[in-house]
């Protein structure tokens, strides 16, 4: 089955970003809804200094950040349910003529952990049809968190993820293999066996590990034996290791440090600095402050060499660490 669909690496020029307004009801605490919004506007405002945003809003929405807003984004009404547009919006690929081609998975909500996820499910087709570019559906349960393209063959993802029996139960791996491969342009999967420790998505591989480019790869690193990720990272940087990419070379891996361990409401939350998003130009980085300050400037001066053309844009990681996950979380690229 030879579809002849490419995922163009996320560092490859973009058309725009989609990002989804926060809903309050969705909130792990509703009553950070406005820390939730703030933060969500400064990557909003961040982005928009390099490429353009739009912003999706349930029907008739307002807000003074909103009004705010609308000076540097687009604001587009499609119903949703939730925020995470990386795993509920559509996955763009290019069709053998180069025009897009959106590919609509099944979304369950991270293993039917919120309910309502019924307008989250149906976002994607909506994003679609709205800018006139074909939809592909797939009958599989696949969030865009769970997976990562280097552009040339090539994608990581994790077994802790696609082969969790709360999304494909009826599926083997190589079943999935066979429904993703020909849909992203994919020879080769590598397939890490966990995403950080605590993250709720069951192991997102873009909290733990993303392409830089072709053939280059960052990994987040613990050093504290003790801590549950230590033994999670050097198992993937083993893989990653001995792991070949679609076209027969072996990776760069760089290394990027893990910031300091923080609770909130009795959990552990996933801080990552992996979940940086490419824009054009350019990378938006959460960075952590406080006790992570060090990490922060460690972090961005290792992007900055590994990336010396592209700005580096921090933005306080907080807000959105707090709701489980962070700036590549919330955002969706078109490709130009």
């Amino acid at each position: 089955m030879n579809m002849n669909f490419l995922m163009p690496g996320e560092w490859m020029e973009h058309e725009r970003t989609f990002i989804e307004w926060p809903v309050k009801d969705s909130l792990v605490n509703p009553d950070n809804y406005d820390e939730v919004l703030i933060g969500y506007r400064e990557v909003i405002k961040a982005i928009s200094e390099f490429e353009p945003v739009t912003v999706i809003i349930n029907k008739g929405e307002e807000h003074p950040l909103l009004t705010e807003i609308k000076e540097y984004a687009t604001l587009l009404e499609i119903p949703h349910n939730d925020a995470w547009c990386r795993d509920n919006g559509p996955t763009f690929v290019r069709s053998e003529n180069n025009s897009l081609v959106a590919m609509n998975w099944k979304f369950n909500a991270w293993g039917e952990k919120y309910i309502p996820y019924d307008l989250d499910d149906k976002v994607a087709q909506e994003v679609a049809k709205h800018y006139h570019i074909p939809v592909e559906n797939v009958d599989i349960i696949l969030e865009g968190g769970s997976i990562h393209s280097d552009g040339e063959g090539t994608m990581l993802t994790t077994e802790e993820c696609l082969l969790n029996k709360n999304r494909n139960p009826h599926l083997t791996k190589e079943e999935i293999e066979e429904i993703i491969k020909p849909r992203l342009g994919v020879d080769k999967i590598i397939w890490l066996k966990k995403g950080l420790y605590g993250d709720e998505t069951d192991g997102h591989v873009d909290n733990a590990v993303c392409f830089a480019g072709p053939g280059k790869v960052i990994i987040q690193m613990c050093d504290d034996s003790e801590d549950p990720n230590y033994q999670i990272n050097h198992e993937n940087l083993k893989i990653l290791e001995e792991a070949e990419d679609a076209k027969g070379r072996k990776l760069d891996i760089v290394k990027l440090p893990q910031p300091p361990i923080r609770n909130y409401m009795g959990e552990r939350l996933t801080l990552s600095y992996i979940n940086f998003y490419f824009v054009n130009g350019g990378i938006i980085l959460p960075v952590f402050g406080g006790d992570a300050a060090d990490t922060d400037i460690e972090t961005e001066r290792i992007l900055s060499w590994t990336f010396p053309e592209r700005r580096i844009r921090t933005v306080d990681g907080m807000p959105l660490i707090k709701e489980g996950g962070n700036v590549h979380c919330i955002t969706q690229q078109m490709p130009k």
